[in-house]
């Protein structure tokens, strides 16, 4: 059987698309985007954030199912070492999205020294949830002009 997917856009603002259905569950996923808000070019600290990917999965037949699935983000602007905001033709910030706030883990698809997140839910009568964080950094003292700097991922989700 062929996995399904679910693909959710990732940014300052995210965009959720419609869920693909398993013949015996369905899954949903929604996603919140890293706002970083104002940063400043003269700090020595780098600036964080966190947005989130959840996903529900909820039991299509009335019997119990182990639903495994995996997360992945797009690299975006850049690469999945240095993904990019950009406010426009030449203006770009470096940034990077990671599964932890250790900032050890590139959040990605498995490739260019990125990692996925592997899951999954044992689905009985209930619906089961889970929300995982995607913490956000932006390297300190880069140079870059002011202007409003975004990117934007893809989220998918594979069941």
């Amino acid at each position: 059987m062929r996995p399904n997917r679910i693909a959710a856009a990732l940014a300052a603002l995210l965009s959720l698309q419609p869920a693909a259905a398993n013949a015996l569950a369905a899954c949903t996923a929604s996603a919140t985007g890293v706002s970083f808000g104002s940063y400043d070019p003269l700090s020595p600290t780098p600036r964080i954030s966190t947005g989130s990917v959840t996903v529900s999965c909820d039991l299509l037949l009335g019997i119990s199912l182990l639903v495994a699935y995996s997360i992945s983000l797009s690299q975006g602007n850049g690469t999945f070492s240095t993904r990019q905001l950009s406010a426009g033709p030449g203006k770009t910030m470096n940034y990077n999205l990671f599964t932890s706030g250790t900032y050890g883990s590139v959040w990605g698809n498995g490739s260019g020294g990125s990692v996925m997140v592997y899951d999954g839910y044992l689905l009985g009568l209930a619906m089961a949830t889970t929300s995982y964080p995607i913490y956000g950094r932006i390297p300190a003292l880069q140079n870059v002009p002011a202007g409003n700097y975004t990117d934007t991922i893809l989220v998918t989700v594979t069941y």
